[in-house]
């Protein structure tokens, strides 16, 4: 029974290593998900300054527009003064003028405007992108390390794999089916240790007696609680 309580506890070893790294693959998608989707983010937001830096651009060259629109109807509206016969009409003509000069001031201070806005807007924009490229590339850095952990780890399982079918191969039927059983309602601990009359597994206290017995590593006694194999560990 000495043995088969070995085999129990080194099957039981690898199932905790097997266990942890099914977890760390699992997890991977997860992992990647997590940096992926403020990175998606940084990008939305950039992709918003974008295209708010080209609405400006396009706006003050509307108002460039206007403004070629005003200087040409001046000019041809002093080209026109020599036409003029009346005094009373030469002052209209000046009115005319001056109103679409006082236009072109309006017009003036709004592409500035405008043009101080673009600065802004790049210089956020490329401050932006600068710390985007650099979260990218950490990212890029993050997710080849990841790749890298788990092909090891797939190897590593794959070796966990093959020593747990050879334990597993050793033990009687009936116990690796009760055993079994335990690793599925115990969240992966079928077998762990006592200490101090105290399971380990659900640390519960236990009788004297029974400790007594546990100590003994001669045979496959369960917790009165959970039910898991216990087993006191050898001093080395």
């Amino acid at each position: 029974m000495k043995d088969l309580l070995k085999l129990l506890i080194e099957l039981q070893k690898r199932d905790s290593e097997i266990l942890k790294k099914r977890i760390f693959i699992d997890n991977v998608p997860k992992r990647i998900h997590e940096v992926d989707e403020p990175l998606a983010e940084a990008w939305r937001e950039l992709e918003k300054l974008k295209q708010h830096s080209e609405d400006m651009l396009k706006k003050k060259r509307e108002k460039e527009a206007i403004l070629d629109d005003i200087n040409e109807k001046i000019a041809k509206l002093k080209s026109r003064v020599s036409d003029i016969k009346t005094n009373k009409e030469y002052q209209a003509h000046l009115k005319g003028i001056e109103a679409l000069e006082e236009k072109i001031s309006d017009v003036e201070e709004e592409i500035l405007s405008a043009m101080v806005d673009i600065d802004v807007i790049l210089n956020e924009q490329k401050e932006k992108e600068e710390k985007v490229n650099l979260e990218e590339k950490k990212i890029t850095a993050f997710k080849n390390e990841l790749d890298q952990e788990v092909e090891i780890y797939q190897k590593e399982l794959n070796v966990l794999m093959e020593e747990r079918d050879s334990l597993s191969a050793s033990i009687e039927p009936d116990i690796y089916k009760t055993y079994m059983t335990l690793l599925d309602s115990g969240n992966g601990l079928a077998v762990t240790n006592a200490k101090d009359e105290i399971c380990l597994g659900c640390n519960m206290n236990m009788p004297p007696q029974l400790f007594v017995e546990i100590r003994k590593n001669e045979e496959i006694i369960q917790c009165p609680q959970c039910y898991r194999i216990l087993y006191y560990p050898e001093e080395t």
